[in-house]
């Protein structure tokens, strides 16, 4: 194999990773599915492919696939902690897939890293936060007219891109993956809800029952980790600033109040929003002694790290891997996890694979739509196409061994017409 352009921790980490992806692997058959199939119809054919994505043995299974179609991939990181560093090498000596990424890296070489991803200049992107479309716009503009259009994974990053569009920024079509049925559903909820939990208990050996735990923002992944901490035997109360959403909650059987209240009974605090300082100086001011802070939005910046670092003066202290500690004035501590990285990701190893596995597919089948689409389509962010949602859903349901009923002729005319009544 050709030398292959890299920038990961040790390649001599190879042999362990590969053994990881393919564990994912035969967790995800829908992906393996579509590979197969790619590998035979090459849809991806001389298109050069740019991916800031978390660095994962599931991401794997996704690049595998996509160079299978015939896509010459760079892989660069969406998180400096989210990295597995066996998989980054193993994606390389087993794969020839160009990678630059390593857990742990500083800011510079983060972005240092997207830079490397954009070389030779992509013609499909897949981002993860939306920070490489960022980078594009802002320092690389000069390969936006050669971009046939992108795909994005997040939350945070189709609001950061839908932003981009409202004000006349956006320089090419992104299909927002994450708004597909067969993503936000599955993944949010179930993969976000089980993971951020693995995530916290790997990091402190908390025993999460009979804590309060605090959720903030009772979206889908929201609703996922509120789920899950309930099952473990927590006391779960969840702050909102949409009344709809916190309504919700409370007929789901969730306490509601606002953080300030929130923040002076919870023992383990969970940001799920979004947003910017949804936890910050007054909030740590009023939290219990020995309070847990986990952040499982996109961005660090949904904890005020900076206010928690002045409040503390310099007392602070890495008591375990992923764990710091922050005395503040009087005695109390805080407990930032994963340095207020993805918890899931910092601390444990994100989503089961066989929820990425229809996350993953959306994006295979994204790009494959782009590669066709791409050109004809407007300069915002467009949904993923309903038959490509259903058909993730036929083949997961294939492959867990279920069936479901199909409409007869008499019910598809009776749905299309409207004469015939009671």
């Amino acid at each position: 194999m050709a030398q292959v352009a890299r920038d990961v921790k040790d390649i001599a980490l190879a042999a362990k990773g590969r053994t990881r992806i393919d564990w994912s692997d035969a967790q995800m058959p829908v992906v393996r599915s579509i590979r197969e199939r790619f590998a035979r119809e090459k849809p991806l054919k001389g298109l050069r492919l740019a991916a800031c994505l978390h660095v994962t043995s599931e991401t794997a299974n996704l690049a595998r696939t996509l160079a299978a179609g015939g896509a010459e991939v760079r892989l660069c990181g969406s998180n400096p902690l989210s990295t597995q560093d066996d998989v980054a090498a193993s994606l390389v000596e087993h794969h020839g897939i160009a990678v630059f990424a390593i857990k742990g890296e500083d800011n510079d070489t983060y972005y240092r890293h997207i830079l490397a991803a954009l070389e030779g200049g992509p013609h499909l992107t897949m981002d993860d936060g939306a920070d490489l479309v960022s980078v594009l716009h802002s320092k690389k503009r000069d390969l936006l007219p050669g971009i046939i259009g992108g795909t994005e994974e997040t939350t945070t990053g189709v609001i950061r891109l839908t932003s981009m569009a409202s004000e006349g920024v956006l320089s090419y079509p992104i299909v927002a993956v994450n708004d597909a049925m067969t993503k936000h559903f599955f993944d949010n909820r179930y993969g976000t809800g089980q993971s951020t939990l693995d995530g916290i208990i790997r990091a402190t050996n908390l025993l999460i029952a009979g804590l309060k735990v605090v959720i903030t923002g009772y979206g889908w992944c929201g609703r996922g980790v509120a789920m899950r901490a309930r099952g473990l035997g927590a006391h779960v109360l969840v702050t909102e600033i949409d009344p709809v959403k916190a309504l919700e909650a409370i007929l789901d059987g969730y306490q509601v109040a606002p953080m300030q209240e929130a923040a002076a009974v919870g023992d383990i605090f969970v940001t799920l929003t979004g947003n910017k300082h949804v936890l910050r100086r007054e909030h740590f001011e009023a939290m219990k002694d020995g309070a847990v802070v986990a952040n499982a939005g996109h961005f660090n910046v949904e904890i005020d790290i900076p206010a928690l670092e002045s409040l503390a003066g310099g007392r602070k202290e890495r008591l375990r891997d992923y764990v710091d500690q922050y005395t503040l004035p009087g005695g109390r501590r805080v407990n930032l996890l994963g340095e207020g990285r993805l918890v899931n990701l910092a601390a444990a190893e994100g989503h089961p694979a066989a929820v990425m596995d229809m996350s993953f597919a959306n994006q295979a089948l994204a790009s494959e739509y782009l590669a066709k689409e791409g050109r004809g389509l407007k300069r915002q962010v467009h949904p993923v196409p309903p038959a490509i949602d259903r058909e993730i859903a036929r083949l997961k349901l294939g492959t867990m061994g279920v069936s479901i009923d199909a409409l007869t002729e008499e019910q598809k005319a009776y749905l299309s017409s409207w004469a015939e009544g009671t």
